[in-house]
């Protein structure tokens, strides 16, 4: 599957399974994970950065712009809005995993902690 973008969405949406088979890759894309720091240490994306969805504007020089952007939070609405912030910030290849940590979990797929 290719990623999704929304005509009035500044970011495309893609799911955890192609966003696993991008870290699998290892093709140079960054995690940025916006939850709050309890959840990140609950389980995490494997090499995600912490980054929560109120800190990204005052963070935005710890985000690669070289780099896709990997958006992931808890269902995928916060990651959404951390998508809408870079794209104000000038941020052009964003993406949010849909579903989020949630998704990632459920498939079974490795966390971090």
């Amino acid at each position: 599957m290719l990623p999704r973008q929304n005509i009035v969405e500044p970011f495309k949406r893609i799911t955890v399974d192609e966003a696993k088979a991008r870290l699998d890759r290892r093709d140079g894309c960054v995690v940025i994970d916006v939850r709050k720091p309890n959840e990140f240490q609950a389980g995490h994306l494997p090499g995600a950065k912490l980054v929560p969805v109120d800190d990204v504007v005052k963070r935005q020089q710890e985000i690669p712009r070289d780099r896709d952007v990997l958006f992931v939070c808890g269902v995928g609405q916060r990651s959404a809005l951390a998508c809408e912030y870079a794209a104000a910030l000038g941020f052009t290849t964003i993406f949010n995993i849909e579903g989020g940590t949630e998704a990632w979990v459920k498939k079974g797929y490795p966390v971090e902690k």
